[in-house]
């Protein structure tokens, strides 16, 4: 009889109890949080980022040697001072802001990612987390707290919506398998320089318009390839922002004399469709300043998810 009726509470219990590694929901991914820089001169990248881009200047809640150029309450430019033997490298890592840290933590623990143990508190009341993707890659996921009760006074910022970062890449394939499989970011655009070439592949979040933009890069493996110098990995690792019209922008920097250091001539029209306009921090980070709208038609793919804006 003892054990009938052990074997009856054993059978009710199991019915209601979820199995101890079922995955969990994966929470919203709204969009881009920030990008994380490295500086060889604190100086000439304030002035770059405070007087050329017009961010508001912050101290870095992550990073107490750091500094942040915010755009908005929930986007920024992270700089850090570049660490010994960081070779032409000037990333430390990108980030994209959930509404969930602790279940997105959960939820990649849950599928087999390598996760930490916890997330981090800031004081504001700000989680997040970091994790590695296939090729490496520093990723870290943010959930803003009393970021977003705080004002940014930036009234001369030359856009206030961080639209794409691009990173290099070497395997669209195994990217894809984080960002794609297991996040769901859902493709955009895909191109190249020339036609039947591919240089990068554009992924939105699932919840939002921002997205990842994949610099590929020719070789195996990941990292920087050997060969590769400064200025060339500034152009694939970089940040854009969102303009109405980068023809206005443009006006806007040319007529507050705020086109100091290395930018292009002139905004052009990219091989998206897009008006762009480039410009490069002092350790060559590129500035992606881009249209939210094409104004003519796009090469290679035609967009698959709708633009973001303002």
């Amino acid at each position: 009889m003892l054990f009938r009726i052990h074997a009856a509470i054993l059978a009710a219990l199991s019915s209601v109890a979820p199995p101890a590694q079922a995955p969990s929901a994966r929470p919203a991914i709204t969009g881009i949080s920030h990008i994380a820089i490295y500086t060889s001169d604190p100086v000439a990248t304030e002035h770059y980022y405070r007087d050329i881009v017009g961010a508001a200047r912050s101290s870095d809640p992550e990073n107490p040697k750091g500094v942040d150029y915010s755009l908005s309450p929930t986007q920024f430019i992270e700089v850090l001072r570049l660490p010994p033997g960081s070779g032409i490298n000037r990333l430390d890592h990108i980030a994209f802001n959930t509404g969930d840290a602790n279940g997105m933590r959960a939820y990649l623990a849950n599928s087999g990612w390598k996760t930490p143990q916890s997330v981090i508190r800031e004081f504001d009341g700000t989680l997040w987390f970091e994790v590695l993707d296939p090729e490496g890659n520093r990723v870290e996921f943010v959930q803003p707290g009393g970021s977003l009760k705080r004002s940014v006074n930036a009234p001369t910022a030359i856009g206030r919506h961080i639209i794409h970062l691009g990173i290099l890449v070497h395997s669209r394939e195994a990217e894809d398998k984080f960002y794609k499989d297991l996040l769901g970011f859902k493709p955009y655009w895909f191109g190249g320089m020339k036609e039947g070439k591919l240089d990068w592949v554009s992924q939105q979040v699932p919840d939002g318009h921002d997205w990842l933009e994949y610099m590929l890069a020719p070789g195996p493996g990941a990292g920087v390839p050997s060969e590769m110098t400064l200025n060339q990995l500034g152009v694939l690792d970089h940040v854009s922002i969102g303009e109405t019209s980068v023809l206005d922008a443009y006006k806007v920097l040319e007529a507050g004399n705020r086109l100091g250091g290395r930018h292009d001539s002139a905004p052009k029209i990219g091989r998206d469709g897009k008006y762009q306009f480039n410009l490069y921090d002092p350790d060559g980070i590129r500035l992606e300043l881009m249209d939210f709208h094409a104004t003519s038609n796009p090469c290679c793919s035609p967009f698959t998810s709708e633009d973001p804006s303002d």
